[in-house]
């Protein structure tokens, strides 16, 4: 759909496609087209799971850093603002969200895949913010995603040092979900995003809602949210049905209405 990211629908399952060469640098153009795709897989009601993947080398080198270089104070004030709005469209997908991690994410690529859902990475794949080694930090929600995933003290280690963790540390930290061999990892990810494609759409949306928003607030506010999104979902066929079909001891077929 753009001239570097694109959108494959099959069974059910979009794949955003990264493919700017050689490193898939995440300019301004890539960012929107992540934006752009983002809105679409999550408005089409035939897609219930979504793959980011930058193929089989690497996932997302990070930001384009000749493009951020020749910026002043003012104009990096704005694009910021956009920046983060790129990237939060891809979180706030109402849907599964599985990175498929090859190669390197790093910087922007690392805050890309820290939206997502699940992360299945390659053994070969390097992780991480290295901003502060540029003297600047994380700006498109390193500082905020990468604490809430993986605690406090994990990310000020990568994020102070700028270090890079491989694929087995990732996954010891909690960066990462799961690491398979390189050649497996879009399989890999294809094979989980397959166990929510005959799911209840309403009810996975509804689900990733309250966990998302209910971890940015107070404990009762959160039961709050959930409660809502719990009882809202009775108005479903899919609830419906899906309660029948536990009466009657039959798998249910679920409609997305």
């Amino acid at each position: 759909m753009g001239e570097f990211v694109s959108v494959e629908i099959v069974d059910r399952i979009a794949t955003v496609r990264l493919d700017r060469p050689k490193m898939n640098a995440l300019n301004r153009q890539v960012q929107e087209e992540i934006a752009e795709s983002a809105r679409l897989v999550d408005a089409d009601p035939g897609v219930h799971a979504v793959i980011l993947y930058g193929g089989e080398r690497v996932f997302a080198a990070g930001a384009d850093i000749k493009e951020m270089a020749v910026m002043s104070y003012a104009e990096m004030a704005v694009h910021s603002g956009v920046l983060q709005d790129c990237f939060t469209a891809v979180a706030r997908i109402g849907k599964p969200v599985i990175a498929a991690i090859t190669g390197y994410a790093l910087g922007g690529g690392c805050e890309l895949a820290l939206c997502a859902d699940f992360r299945v990475a390659g053994e070969s794949a390097k992780l991480g913010q290295p901003e502060i080694t540029l003297g600047i930090i994380p700006g498109a929600g390193g500082t905020q995603r990468l604490p809430r995933l993986i605690g406090p003290s994990r990310a000020k280690d990568l994020i102070f040092t700028g270090r890079h963790v491989d694929a087995a540390e990732a996954l010891s930290i909690g960066l990462v979900d799961r690491v398979v061999p390189d050649s497996e990892v879009y399989t890999a990810a294809l094979e989980l995003a397959a166990t929510f494609a005959e799911g209840p759409v309403a009810a996975v949306r509804a689900a990733k809602l309250a966990v998302d928003h209910g971890l940015e607030t107070d404990l009762d506010t959160g039961l709050e949210i959930e409660r809502l999104q719990f009882s809202g979902l009775f108005a479903t066929e899919d609830a419906k049905e899906g309660m029948t079909a536990f009466a009657e001891k039959r798998r249910p077929t679920f409609t997305g209405r």
